[in-house]
């Protein structure tokens, strides 16, 4: 069995075995500078039990849609379970890798995320995916961790360090490269964290935004 397919086979048995629980699962608060407005279209990467997509599609309304991708079986039936409870039918819950995001091009207005980009194999395919899916003008507000410095090999290629939410980190620099390389040329931080420890890396938390080109 090779690397890639481990690791998402032990991301997908990790939050399938929390889909039922109480724990938080998020690093960071996108959704609450995300603003989805009245009859957008957006999308949330790694949407989990699907909580921020039922709060999006709230404030889209009946004219608005949104879609949550997730590759964990587990997380997909409760969001779905989730979405059937409370009467919620302007969405629908996808599984999908980040990296081939089964999605029309220049479909969302809004593309939102926490802490799920670090667990993706191929970084800059995920960037580039959320670019082709965006319409022009179109944003992105992603929660996620970077490590302070190249995490090393032995972790980075363990699928469980990585399921963990730290060993899959890149440094700031290349994900502020990989964002330039899939096309978004103004990026906000809007909020950094202190370094910290998790696992055996330094990671720090942040939350980040930008748009894609209208011209």
């Amino acid at each position: 069995m090779n690397h890639k397919i481990m690791e998402v086979k032990e991301i997908n048995n990790r939050y399938s075995e929390l889909a039922e629980s109480e724990c938080c699962l998020s690093c960071g608060g996108a959704i609450n500078y995300a603003e989805p407005k009245t009859g957008e279209v957006c999308v949330d990467l790694g949407s989990g039990r699907g909580t921020d997509v039922l709060r999006m599609a709230e404030s889209v309304g009946a004219t608005g849609f949104v879609y949550g991708i997730d590759i964990s079986d587990g997380m997909l039936d409760k969001a779905r379970r989730n979405a059937e409870k409370f009467g919620v039918t302007n969405v629908s819950f996808i599984c999908s890798e980040l990296e081939k995001l089964e999605l029309p091009d220049k479909v969302a207005d809004l593309v939102i995320s926490n802490c799920t980009l670090n667990h993706a194999a191929d970084k800059q395919s995920v960037w580039n995916e959320i670019y082709r899916i965006l319409k022009k003008g179109g944003r992105f507000v992603i929660s996620d961790i970077y490590a302070t410095s190249v995490i090393a090999d032995e972790y980075r290629n363990d699928p469980v360090a990585v399921a963990e939410c730290w060993a899959g980190s890149v440094t700031r620099s290349e994900y502020m490269l990989q964002l330039e390389n899939a096309g978004f040329a103004s990026i906000e931080i809007i909020e950094e964290s202190a370094p910290y420890a998790k696992g055996n890396a330094e990671v720090a938390s942040f939350t980040i935004a930008g748009k894609k080109d209208s011209i």
